[in-house]
């Protein structure tokens, strides 16, 4: 009996198809020849013209907008696998937060002053080594972000939905892409999108960097506002600023307007929201035929890859006297090479620099950690009600989010000239108005972490909150302080964070030949990297890290392990 087997029929495009497919052949395209033209011939001491012309913003645009991509890609890689050691493994948690602590604090000069030439080294003659470097330094100003709010997610996961995991016996493959990722998506995107904002700060500083007497330029938006900046070029900045709000309503409308209406689907909750965020974009790829029929083979395997991993048999607990144990040997190496490296300290640091310098660049580190501590409490003032309310709102938080993006994205560096001559004109005190220049990119990390940690409250919580009749401070008492404060928190220690690192460029603000220097230890690092001096470089980086690194544990972080003892979704 012959069997009569007919194939499926071919899907036959449709008018969505047309437009789009077209579209992406030509954006593969675009990509490939940016590629190919950031890739061209550089040899060390070589000068790459700048020009100021607005037609060259469309180029420039593209090239920043792929390092940014690109960056944010090996940031989401790295955030995935990062946040899900530390947060499952207790030992190396105890060496991973105090690392990216130490990560965090370091600013991106410190990194550009030693990555540049490595990355060259390994391209020798091409203009790669410097965009790799780049990009380098774009992930170390978006990772730090997103890897801490996906391990404040994956330590406050709600205990029914670990026990649902423990229940249907889930390995750590299909319990972190089933369970763990999704309870956390909301949070993760909103500070996604913070990073990527956030990286637009120190593209001026990663796309235009001078080090020991040498500046490395590439083409791209951050280069075209330095030279602009240096040259007093007021219309060449206004058309910078056109340009960025254009890229961002792009990459805005195209990507992450998407993203937050497809994630909508993973928020936590039993009854569905009555306003879910909705995307044009989204709706129009939902109802095409071919590109439907592309995604099917990748979904395919990757569910593959989720289903049929072996599950894990149910396993008692390891004995408490092991765990002692374990613990008792992971402390005494640890207090080992604690020892070690402070007596190694302390004979080079007597040596190489003397106590009285050690002291002074210690007394500049309190100063800019006071002027730090002071403006995140003020932002936090400000921004947590403003992300609350967004964040209840998604119809608002869709009008809002473009707009909170190119505010976050704004570079400070643009209002460096305003603060220069209102400093000069009134002889206003330097330390004072040049500290909120410190704040002015950083503390957007508080309002998109708020807005991202309120839109993930469940609507059958505050359906609750309203049947019981909570209104005004009983109501942020009872639901919305608890709902916000781990992504609170998350956000504050990256703005706190992002303040650090502001204040290398926001100490010393210049305007063409005027140039005005704070005390601080920000402008202590970056007249060293301007000199040079590699040494100096490295004690003022030294101190920022451990300030930075005493300020979290001390504070930072207790309140974190309140937030997973206390103010859970459970």
């Amino acid at each position: 009996m012959a069997l009569n087997f007919r194939p499926p029929p071919l899907p036959v495009p449709n008018r969505r198809d047309l437009i789009a497919l077209p579209l992406i052949i030509a954006l593969f395209f675009i990509v490939a020849h940016a590629g190919r033209e950031m890739a061209v011939p550089f040899h060390l001491g070589q000068t790459l013209d700048i020009s100021l012309s607005p037609a060259v913003l469309p180029e420039y645009g593209l090239y920043t907008v792929l390092r940014m991509l690109a960056a944010l890609a090996v940031s989401f890689v790295f955030t995935l696998g990062y946040a899900w050691l530390a947060a499952h493994n207790r030992y190396a948690e105890r060496i991973l937060i105090p690392a990216l602590d130490v990560l965090q604090s370091v600013p991106i000069l410190g990194y550009l002053s030693i990555t540049v030439t490595g990355f060259m080294a390994l391209f020798p003659g091409s203009l790669a080594g410097v965009q790799l470097a780049v990009i380098f330094a774009v992930f170390t100003s978006q990772a730090w972000n997103m890897t801490f709010s996906l391990y404040q997610s994956l330590k406050t996961v709600p205990r029914d939905l670990q026990e649902a995991a423990t229940l249907y016996r889930l390995n750590a493959w299909q319990r972190f892409w089933k369970v763990e990722l999704p309870f956390a998506m909301p949070g993760l995107l909103w500070n996604t999108m913070m990073s990527m904002s956030g990286g637009w700060f120190f593209v001026v500083a990663s796309e235009a960097i001078t080090v020991s007497n040498q500046t490395v330029m590439v083409p791209g938006i951050g280069s075209y506002i330095a030279t602009a900046i240096a040259q007093k070029d007021l219309p060449a900045i206004g058309w910078a600023i056109v340009a960025m709000i254009v890229i961002i309503l792009l990459y805005d409308t195209l990507l992450f307007r998407p993203i937050v209406a497809w994630a909508d689907k993973f928020k936590f909750e039993m009854t569905a929201a009555g306003d879910a965020p909705r995307s044009a974009v989204l709706d129009f790829l939902r109802r095409t035929r071919v590109l439907r029929l592309l995604a099917v083979i990748p979904s395919l395997l990757w569910q593959a890859s989720v289903r049929l991993t072996p599950r894990v048999p149910l396993r008692a607990a390891a004995p408490a006297s092991r765990r002692r144990w374990a613990d008792g040997v992971f402390y005494a190496i640890v207090a080992v090479f604690a020892v070690w490296a402070l007596a190694r300290l302390l004979q080079v640091l007597p040596r190489d620099f003397g106590w009285p310098m050690v002291g002074h660049v210690i007394l500049l580190g309190l100063i800019t950690g006071f002027k730090v501590f002071v403006l995140v409490a003020l932002s936090a003032l400000v921004w947590v009600p403003v992300g609350v309310w967004i964040g209840l709102r998604p119809r608002w938080a869709q009008k809002v989010q473009p707009l909170a993006q190119f505010l976050a994205a704004f570079p400070a560096n643009l209002l460096f000239p305003l603060f220069v001559v209102a400093i000069v004109h009134w002889h206003l005190n330097v330390d004072v108005w040049t500290a909120p220049l410190m704040i002015l990119g950083s503390m957007w990390y508080i309002l998109f972490s708020v807005v991202g940690a309120a839109s993930a409250i469940p609507t059958d919580m505050r359906e609750a909150a309203q049947n019981l009749g909570l209104r005004g401070w009983l109501l942020w008492k009872r639901l919305y302080l608890p709902g916000i404060f781990p992504g609170f928190v998350t956000g504050a220690i990256t703005a706190s964070g992002g303040a650090w690192n502001a204040s290398i460029v926001a100490e010393v603000v210049s305007w063409g030949d005027k140039t005005l220097v704070a005390t601080g230890l920000g402008a202590y690092i970056s007249q060293t990297t301007a000199q040079g001096k590699t040494a100096q470089i490295a004690l003022g980086v030294g101190v920022m890290s451990l300030l930075v690194i005493l300020t979290n544990r001390l504070f930072w972080h207790r309140l974190y392990d309140l937030a997973q003892r206390r103010v859970r979704l459970d």
